[in-house]
């Protein structure tokens, strides 16, 4: 009997654009221009990049001809993919799946674009590459069982992560099921992410998608070159499903394979924040606006989410209430809670306007997150959430069981537009978004995905005026 890992490296190698539903390649095309933006952001704007750059020249990393995203330099394929895929989860803005609890683009397009960079591919290979990326990924969350892994010490979007940044690139490399088997192999020693990043903000989360991006694509290029990896690296005895997690169900791994998309069930944040606090974000923003309820008449809040979600976000409390960093403040409920009663929203200036924040601090100890039980009857399948604001006025409750950008509430093109537009826009000019964001909405027709990566280089300002973009 064909074992899963050897499964898997068929489906990845045989994926073909031809093949994709057309619902597949748009929602792929979104996502991407969704990456795109936010790691433009992050490359001007998230605190991990001078450092990342500056270790990338000591390390002799820094000249090749691979672009990062929002960078006028060029750096090595593998020092590409990592910066990118750090760049691409350093404000916590990107993609998320809800049953496989898992950011599936920050991995898995930087090792994509990576590898079309080094051999001129066009977009309709890198949209099936990611495509493969992502069903491989999510699927090995689902099967680990992504509480259970949690409860490990382990982040399941880079353990995951690997073996699609790996199909990614293996796809787009050209391997064969047999090298694939090999790449997944090397990936099973190479899987690793520890959740102890939640304890003091560091920057170990966006640097566990770097790493994720630029190792599969290391274990696709050796793959590639005839370097041999572990035969059933994903559900042998010492594989990665029985190491990883106690009660994993390797029948998921590959259930449905290329018959259902687990790519349609990938969602869009529309708040730079960790996923578990949209669906209250969005209860507190529509009761506030309903109810015209001020922030300085709350006299208490009452978050309720899922048990995974408030050992991640709600869990200590009183650290929750007081954070310190940006990182600290995407990850509590309370300080998310506060801003949007505050604001209206959320969005990445946010967090220097109000970590900090007197006001902001003195309303998150008012603001309380307990696991609720209607929304861990919904989770896995939704990342769901409940909002209860007491003031003198009167207490006002609502629940949201789909998040905005959720498959079944998910955002529009001009809705991503917008939260594309406004991350670029420092850095972008209106004409340069435009085209970018037009060149990614129609990715598969390019012939060269390397002439859609340098659109994203900062403009003199000369060639900028020039060109007649503002």
């Amino acid at each position: 009997m064909t074992g899963i890992t050897r499964r898997l490296a068929e489906f990845v190698a045989g994926i073909e654009f031809a093949s994709l539903e057309p619902e597949v390649v748009e929602r792929t095309r979104m996502l991407l221009l969704d990456q795109v933006g936010i790691s433009i952001r992050g490359r001007n704007d998230a605190g991990l990049s001078e450092s990342m750059s500056a270790a990338l020249q000591h390390l002799g990393l820094g000249s090749g001809n691979a672009s990062v995203i929002g960078d006028g330099a060029a750096y090595s394929p593998p020092a590409a993919a990592l910066f990118n895929g750090n760049l691409g989860h350093s404000l916590d803005f990107d993609d998320t799946h809800a049953s496989g609890s898992i950011h599936p683009s920050a991995p898995i397009v930087p090792a994509a674009l990576a590898a079309a960079e080094m051999v001129g591919a066009n977009g309709r290979t890198v949209v099936a590459a990611v495509v493969a990326g992502y069903e491989v990924q999510i699927r090995l969350s689902l099967a680990l069982g992504p509480s259970d892994h949690y409860q490990q010490g382990f982040h399941p979007t880079p353990t995951c992560g690997v073996f699609g940044a790996a199909s990614a690139a293996g796809r787009i490399l050209g391997l064969d099921a047999s090298q694939m088997e090999d790449a997944f192999g090397l990936c099973g020693s190479l899987a690793a992410g520890s959740m102890q990043f939640l304890v003091d903000g560091a920057w170990n989360k966006p640097f566990h998608t770097g790493y994720a991006a630029m190792n599969g694509l290391i274990a696709a290029c050796m793959a590639r070159e005839g370097f041999r990896g572990a035969r059933e690296a994903i559900e042998g005895r010492a594989g990665f499903l029985h190491a990883y997690s106690p009660n994993s169900n390797p029948s998921l791994a590959d259930a449905d394979l290329g018959e259902r998309w687990e790519t349609l069930r990938i969602a869009i944040k529309p708040y730079p924040s960790c996923r578990y606090s949209h669906a209250p974000l969005d209860a507190l923003i529509a009761l506030c606006g309903e109810h015209d309820i001020d922030w300085r008449d709350v006299e208490s809040v009452e978050v309720g989410i899922s048990r995974t979600g408030w050992d991640i976000i709600g869990d200590p409390e009183e650290e929750k209430q007081r954070p310190a960093s940006y990182v600290d403040g995407q990850f509590s409920m309370p300080f998310c809670a506060a801003v949007a009663l505050r604001d209206g929203t959320i969005t990445w200036d946010s967090y220097d306007e109000h970590v900090g924040n007197r006001d902001t601090l003195e309303l998150c100890r008012r603001i309380r997150t307990v696991v609720d039980g209607q929304a861990e009857a919904d989770f896995p399948e939704q990342m769901s959430g409940r909002a209860r604001i007491t003031t003198a006025h009167g207490t006002f409750e609502r629940y949201v069981r789909a998040p905005r950008g959720e498959p079944e509430n998910f955002l529009t093109r001009e809705e991503l537009k917008a939260k594309f537009d406004a991350l670029a826009a420092p850095w972008l000019g209106a004409n340069r978004r435009d085209a970018l964001a037009g060149a990614l909405f129609a990715i598969d027709e390019a012939d060269d995905v390397a002439e859609i990566l340098r659109m994203t280089r900062p403009v003199e300002p000369e060639s900028a005026a020039a060109a007649g973009d503002d």
